[in-house]
């Protein structure tokens, strides 16, 4: 008989479709395990696939008394207790890089159409503004990307994607990470502040984690000056979200490009309501390749735990 794995977080069924041939699979779909089965069911559960944003604490772990791995889909795990974890002999596993290309196109196109103010522009040509010769200063000439200094917070494999990606629009390219890489032709600074009194465009690209949520507060903000703008693909706790708000009102910064939230799927009326604002719905890492990649990532965790072997794709120590 095949292994049981029990899905924890709420995943759409096609993206269960691969585990489900190889698995049985228990769908919590995103309740306790204990509140969406019985205890009898969980008894033998061995193995997790949770979404690595969703909290999931010892408590959670504490329903399934066989679990030793939780494998998480994508490349964070910024919600699993990794203490709890360690304290309860569970492995703990993510997809690294699996969707880096994906969520590195989304982060350059939200720097282009913030910095260019696409969504104003299309706007002006659906109103009929346009056709009327109607003024608008949002549609005033701005600074384009050539000669930009772009600062990239966070150098793993999503911010060096990034980076490369950039730097193909006549840019100069900053860094700031745990690690200074010295195969890296960018310009490395040593903390957030000073890449962000360095750039223009702040491309933030960290791992999550409780040592940087609001790492992007008030002050950061005003060192990116009136003319900076701020991309964020990578957690929404990273920016202080009231502090973003009053930059973008009061002028303190000239635009930004969100593709995650402090509280999700919730976006602030505030934020909604400006249009120096592009927003998207986590969409990054939401192409076909990258779900592939991601499940490829999972299968591989799953087959090497049920195997008695180390996990292929283990979370390993912070480097970025």
């Amino acid at each position: 008989m095949p292994d049981k794995v029990l899905v924890y977080s709420r995943f759409p069924k096609a993206q269960l479709t691969r585990f489900g041939e190889r698995y049985e699979i228990l769908n919590a779909a995103g309740q306790r395990p204990d509140e969406a089965f019985a205890a009898g069911d969980l008894a033998d559960i061995r193995a997790m696939i949770a979404a690595g944003g969703a909290p999931l604490g010892g408590e959670v772990m504490d329903t399934l008394p066989n679990l030793g791995a939780i494998v998480c889909y994508g490349t964070g795990y910024d919600g699993i207790d990794l203490a709890a974890a360690a304290q309860r002999g569970i492995a703990v596993g993510h997809s690294p890089g699996a969707n880096a290309a994906s969520v590195a196109d989304i982060a350059v196109t939200l720097m282009l159409a913030a910095v260019r103010r696409l969504p104003v522009a299309d706007n002006y040509v659906r109103s009929g503004d346009w056709a009327g010769r109607k003024p608008s200063p949002m549609m005033r000439p701005q600074a384009g990307m050539r000669g930009r200094k772009v600062g990239v917070y966070g150098m793993g494999e999503i911010g060096r994607k990034i980076a490369a990606r950039v730097a193909a629009f006549e840019t100069e390219i900053g860094y700031f990470s745990r690690t200074r890489y010295d195969d890296l032709p960018y310009h490395y600074l040593p903390s957030l502040a000073a890449l962000a009194d360095w750039c223009s465009v702040l491309m933030i690209a960290v791992r999550a984690g409780a040592d940087n949520v609001n790492a992007v507060d008030a002050d950061i903000l005003r060192r990116l000056g009136s003319d900076g703008f701020v991309v964020n693909i990578a957690r929404g706790s990273v920016i202080d979200e009231p502090a973003l708000v009053a930059a973008l009102t009061d002028g303190t910064i000239a635009g930004a490009g969100l593709d995650v939230f402090t509280k999700e799927p919730h976006a602030p009326d505030a934020l909604t309501a400006l249009p120096k604002v592009v927003l998207a719905p986590h969409l990054g890492g939401h192409t076909l390749e990258s779900h592939v990649a991601m499940q490829d990532c999972v299968l591989a965790n799953l087959e090497a735990f049920f195997a008695g072997r180390p996990l292929a794709y283990p979370v390993a120590a912070r480097s970025n």
